[in-house]
């Protein structure tokens, strides 16, 4: 599904049928309109439900001794977080408690921190920074993909290259190219597990080869790992995800590997524990830069948070809880998309995270966005998950299913349905 897609819109349609579609499909359109809807699809944000099977987290600090362990979590101090709180993102990462510093909230300020560190000071040393190898450094972004990730390369100034998301990983006959011909290329953005938008996770034979980029671009380049997803399975046969590091020490490239988790859709999204691990190495540099920026994360949040998930188990039981609000909402979304755009559109199917991606006719999904908005159902803009917000084909939308409650997703996917249609029709109308 992630291949470009082939050109849903093409027809063997004569034009009076295709203007009695057109016109049929108008007027249920207007129909739609006159609905008065006000209904938004365009972000992954945990449900009020989902928020709410976390209110424990008010109590999880009643009777705890805040100075516990010879560390008092109320003072300053603590720049790799609490020991308990980097095991636990140790267990949501595989990796070992030392290789992981345990922050605030987002996981996406340790990416920003780490390539502006990177760029600025070198991943492991001044001699090592991006800025003296090259004025202008490339990043591959996998597309469909991450909207934040490329919005932080492009700050950077980072010129960012497509690379395809195929059903097993990124195209890495195409990522492997690209890095052995041009020293420019600096890293790779990945979602390994339920990537978004597409759902899909990274094969075992994809992770061998990302462990084996940094033998052949060199000991700079980075794979920012972002396992945002990496216990939120919709069903109890999820896939399992291979240790990414563990591949990187067996090929000795163990540097290469910079990886990232939160608690943000475990419990609270805008109030839980970030994590980064990395080498040793990758540690030591970034900690010296990090220390400049702070005394030390929120560690009674994350004093909460250990209190309150306990360790993976406790995790999971939660993570079983949120499956069972998440499941019937993507399950309703296919629904409404088997029975109205099969033949018409090509969708996936994930087995967890947060989002389902959806191709459209190609040249049309600016238009579906539009028309949608306009009987009151915002989308996430199209080429959104592009870099530049360009998608070449005009066609890649994410739905973002979480937030809605199925009566919205009743009222909503009717509309996305027929504007996918009703632009498609239009197109050919017009060629």
């Amino acid at each position: 599904m992630c291949a470009v897609p082939t050109d849903l819109s093409t027809s063997t349609s004569s034009d009076t049928d295709l203007a009695a579609e057109e016109r049929a499909l108008a007027s249920e359109y207007a129909a739609l309109q006159e609905r008065g809807l006000k209904l938004d699809l365009t972000r992954g944000k945990p449900s009020p439900e989902q928020l709410d099977l976390s209110n424990g987290l008010e109590k999880a600090l009643d009777g705890a001794d805040l100075a516990s362990g010879g560390a008092d979590a109320r003072n300053y101090g603590g720049l790799d977080g609490l020991p308990a709180a980097r095991r636990l993102g140790a267990d949501l990462l595989g990796v070992d408690a030392a290789e992981v510093i345990a922050g605030g909230n987002a996981s996406l300020t340790f990416m920003y921190q780490y390539l502006l560190n990177a760029w600025l000071n070198g991943p492991l040393g001044p001699e090592t920074a991006w800025r003296r190898e090259t004025a202008q450094p490339r990043f591959l972004c996998v597309v469909p993909g991450y909207d934040r990730h490329f919005t932080i390369t492009e700050s950077l100034g980072f010129e960012m290259l497509n690379v395809r998301m195929l059903d097993s990983g990124p195209d890495m006959d195409e990522v492997e190219r690209l890095v052995a011909g041009d020293s420019s290329i600096k890293g790779i953005w990945c979602v390994p597990k339920y990537q978004n938008p597409t759902g899909h996770t990274f094969t075992d034979d994809t992770v061998r080869r990302l462990a084996r980029l940094g033998s052949i671009a060199g000991p700079n380049f980075r794979i920012m790992w972002d396992n945002a997803y990496a216990v939120h399975d919709l069903y109890d046969d999820p896939p399992v995800l291979l240790d990414l590091m563990e591949c990187c020490r067996a090929e000795g490239t163990a540097d290469s590997a910079v990886m990232f988790a939160s608690t943000s859709k475990i419990t609270r999204a805008g109030a839980g524990v970030a994590f980064m691990a990395a080498s040793p190495g990758n540690l030591a540099q970034f900690r010296k830069h990090l220390g400049v920026q702070t005394i030390g994360p929120d560690k009674v949040n994350q004093l909460r948070h250990v209190n309150f998930l306990r360790d993976i188990d406790g995790i999971r039981a939660l993570m079983r809880r949120h499956a069972a609000i998440m499941r019937p909402k993507f399950e309703r979304v296919l629904s409404f998309l088997d029975a109205g755009l099969a033949g018409r559109a090509q969708w996936t199917r994930p087995r967890g995270g947060y989002f389902i991606s959806v191709d459209v006719a190609p040249g049309t999904a600016r238009e579906v966005v539009r028309l949608a908005a306009g009987a009151g159902v915002k989308l996430t803009p199209a080429g959104a998950t592009f870099p530049y917000g360009r998608d070449p084909d005009d066609a890649n939308i994410r739905l973002a299913p979480s937030y809605a409650t199925l009566d919205e997703i009743d009222q909503a996917m009717p509309v996305f349905v027929i504007a996918v249609r009703l632009a498609a029709v239009r197109r050919r109308q017009h060629r």
